[in-house]
């Protein structure tokens, strides 16, 4: 008896979100896990459509992505979690500063997967072992689609840039999910609060969004530079500005942000050392550099290939004189993904009499021919 009253004490909305506050999260709110919801056509349009563009994963787990139930037969409750990492300035203030290197906020401080994962497993032990009930958890590494679950459990509402947006915390949320084998009374879903601003869609560089709540992951700057694999489309390129990994724009667009305030988890807020990087010093890193940099922090997750070809990339777009040996020390690297974009840079950086130059001594040297082709685009 005495441990019924004890499970029916902790079990109940109120104490697990009084839980949830004491195990570091901004935010709680609970979902019916098993309930029908909109979100499964959504996800299939959004697959038939291309918009995954490479992301093949998304595609792949499509049938497990399309219902908590699917991913955990057993789930009864979602216990969704938030963790604010709202900056400390503006992002869009960064971009006019084209010589340094522009780092998503997200990205600014540790991997928030590990901090973020660390909370989670710490709170749903103690869940688990207070109830007994079975529990697994997520955070953005599993087939869960966590920003409608949030939506349902009234954290906040997927706004027009698909992103999740909270009255309290604006755009600036990491979420985070616990599955839990136990009915607990759900929260009412969060109502839209966009209303007929276009805020996010307006400022998107290479215009991502092919209507409200929509997204083609293939134009937007964030897939391009962490997701992609390949080369930059040229289309995109010169709209990439200094954003070398990721991109906050239709984030720190939205009016909401008014209330947003700065993280209060250490680990997730900006490093100091990442804040004012210069691209001609980013593009002298070696690996070992690249990793020593970016330790503990996703931008280690790309590669150093990928990230010095966004690199190049940005050093094509400042205009700065010291960008040019800088991208002609990229032109000579060991990557073809690399040289090509340099290549690219140099196109934008030097006259077209100098580049013409540079060609003709640099092709023919060339074993890759698609970094060949990047030599012989119109000038």
């Amino acid at each position: 008896m005495a441990k019924t009253a004890s499970k029916q004490k902790i079990l109940n909305a109120a104490s697990v979100k009084q839980l949830a506050y004491e195990h570091g999260f901004d935010v709680c709110g609970l979902a019916d896990a098993r309930a029908t919801w909109d979100a499964e056509a959504r996800l299939r349009a959004f697959v038939a459509a291309g918009y995954h563009g490479s992301m093949g994963w998304m595609e792949a787990t499509l049938d497990r992505r399309s219902h908590p139930t699917a991913m955990w037969e057993g789930a009864k409750t979602a216990i969704m979690l938030g963790v604010n990492y709202g900056p400390n300035s503006n992002p869009l203030d960064r971009l006019a500063r084209t010589e340094q290197a522009n780092i998503s906020v997200y990205a600014g401080g540790d991997d928030y997967h590990d901090v973020i994962k660390k909370k989670l497993k710490a709170f749903a032990g103690l869940l688990h072992r207070q109830s007994g009930a079975e529990v697994k958890v997520f955070v953005d590494t599993a087939p869960l689609m966590e920003k409608p679950l949030a939506a349902r459990a009234g954290v906040g509402w997927q706004g027009k840039h698909t992103n999740l947006v909270s009255t309290d915390f604006g755009s600036w949320l990491f979420l985070g999910c616990i599955l839990i084998a136990e009915e607990l009374t759900p929260d009412q879903a969060s109502s839209d609060h966009c209303g007929s601003c276009t805020a996010c869609l307006d400022i998107c560089p290479t215009k991502a969004f092919p209507s409200p709540y929509q997204l083609d992951a293939r134009r937007c700057i964030s897939y391009l530079t962490i997701e992609h694999a390949g080369p930059i489309p040229v289309e995109f390129r010169a709209a990439m500005g200094n954003r070398i990994y990721g991109c906050d724009d239709c984030l720190a667009a939205c009016p909401w942000n008014k209330f947003a305030q700065s993280a209060r988890e250490t680990k997730l807020q900006v490093r100091e050392a990442l804040t004012d990087q210069r691209l001609t010093d980013l593009a002298r890193l070696d690996d070992t550099g690249f990793r020593a940099l970016f330790a503990k922090s996703p931008v280690k997750r790309i590669g150093v290939a990928r990230f010095l070809r966004n690199v190049a990339i940005g050093l094509g777009n400042s205009q700065h004189p010291d960008a040019v040996p800088a991208a002609q020390h990229l032109s000579h690297h060991d990557s073809a993904l690399v040289r090509g974009a340099a290549i690219w840079a140099l196109k934008q950086l030097m006259s077209p009499e100098d580049f013409s130059a540079l060609a003709e001594n640099s092709m023919a040297y060339e074993p890759d021919a698609s970094v060949r082709a990047e030599w012989e685009q119109p000038l």
